[in-house]
């Protein structure tokens, strides 16, 4: 019987190298939604009623037009949030550990969304 090589499950069994890989892209991720950030906040300003298209389907265009900015700043607020928790983690150690049971979280699931707290099974519930 071949012995197996072990599976790596979690970022405590990775290397420096990798630990600063997962840093760098996390900054990363943390850079794009700032830099969005600043542009998104034009869109969420109040709407003024433009006198040269004046009726009621140019202001509700421009309502919905703000409404979807800030609903896409929600997002960026919370996506922004999840990746500073993170990167957080990284530094106290705890980085690759799920929050809820403590177990090691998947290194395939940290490659697709690196601010993930929660191992499979518990993000399942």
């Amino acid at each position: 019987m071949r012995k197996r090589k072990p599976v790596m499950k979690g970022i405590a069994i990775m290397d420096e190298t990798a630990q600063n890989q997962f840093r760098t892209l996390l900054r990363a991720r943390l850079d794009e939604i700032e830099s969005a950030d600043a542009l998104g906040k034009q869109g969420q300003e109040t709407v003024q009623l433009d006198q040269q298209s004046v009726g009621r389907l140019s202001r509700q265009d421009a309502l919905l037009n703000q409404s979807m900015a800030k609903a896409n700043q929600n997002r960026r607020t919370n996506e922004a949030q999840r990746l500073r928790l993170a990167l957080t983690r990284l530094e106290e150690g705890d980085y690759g550990f799920c929050t809820d049971c403590g177990e090691e979280i998947a290194a395939k699931r940290l490659e697709l969304d690196p601010a993930t707290p929660k191992c499979i099974s518990c993000a399942r519930g």
